[in-house]
């Protein structure tokens, strides 16, 4: 399996030009990396791109945004904020707006991110469980934070133990089952998109080492639909942590009368 690996060509330029700062300055914080071992791995460099290319496509849409006459971008880019806007809205309520920055942040990334790995010369940072432990992370500590800001410690603490409509007796249980189930959110969020998109990248890997051009493009058009579907899961799971983060007591009885209204209409 490690033969069908090659190094790419701009994480050896990037090693070239940065490896010996950025080993110099590991060493001094008493870090000793392998000799001859690249000191900036691959998945940290796509990574880097992803943000500079977000960068300037940011810089060149806000230059050219208008209301009269959008252009292609400015319209696909509405298109997205309104979709996770609608998304935020339904699960969240009128809160939700506020958790754009975080939502699209995260669904722009590994969007990109999935779809590195298509474009010959570059592979997709997500195809790395270190990425994907970080993203998982990144969205674990927020929505802990989110919650007890809006609910207060106390408050956002008792939550694991007395789950919204649970009876008070059963929290001797409820207290380690949903603590455990908050720490297993890092793993189901890590390793679907780990899994995933590593193991395409596998399989395209061995089909084109057998049979290269015609044989992998299949397996490569369908990871375009699963890396998108894997973006908006992680989004949409975001989002749903979110929202039970910061939902309090009140709130949850708000929504369930106004369902059993629905429901009585």
């Amino acid at each position: 399996m490690e033969n069908l690996q090659h190094q790419l060509w701009i994480v050896q330029a990037v090693n070239q030009l940065l490896g010996p700062l950025v080993r110099s300055g590991l060493e001094a914080l008493g870090f000793h990396p392998a000799p001859g071992a690249q000191v900036i791995p691959d998945y940290l460099v796509m990574c880097a791109i992803i943000v500079l290319f977000v960068t300037v496509l940011g810089l060149i849409l806000r230059s050219q945004l208008s209301v009269e006459n959008p252009s292609r971008l400015q319209i696909v880019m509405e298109d997205v904020v309104g979709f996770l806007l609608g998304m935020l809205k339904d699960y969240i309520g009128p809160k939700g707006p506020q958790y754009l920055t975080l939502i699209g942040s995260i669904f722009i990334f590994i969007f990109l991110a999935n779809m590195m790995g298509k474009i010959p010369g570059l592979m997709s940072p997500t195809a790395s469980i270190n990425v994907t432990v970080g993203c998982a992370l990144t969205v674990w500590v927020y929505y802990q934070a989110v919650g007890i800001m809006t609910q207060g410690p106390v408050a956002y603490i008792l939550h694991f133990f007395v789950p919204p409509g649970s009876p008070w007796w059963l929290f001797p249980l409820m207290g380690p089952i949903e603590i455990i189930g908050h720490l297993a959110r890092i793993l189901s969020l890590s390793l679907r998109l780990f899994g995933n998109i590593f193991g395409e990248e596998m399989v395209v890997l061995i089909l084109g080492s057998l049979i290269p051009f015609l044989v992998p493009l299949p397996i490569m058009v369908l990871g375009i639909v699963t890396g998108s579907l894997q973006a908006f899961i992680f989004a949409l799971l975001t989002t749903i942590y979110l929202a039970a983060a910061v939902h309090t007591e009140h709130e949850h009885e708000e929504h369930h009368n106004e369902a059993n209204a629905h429901a009585t209409a």
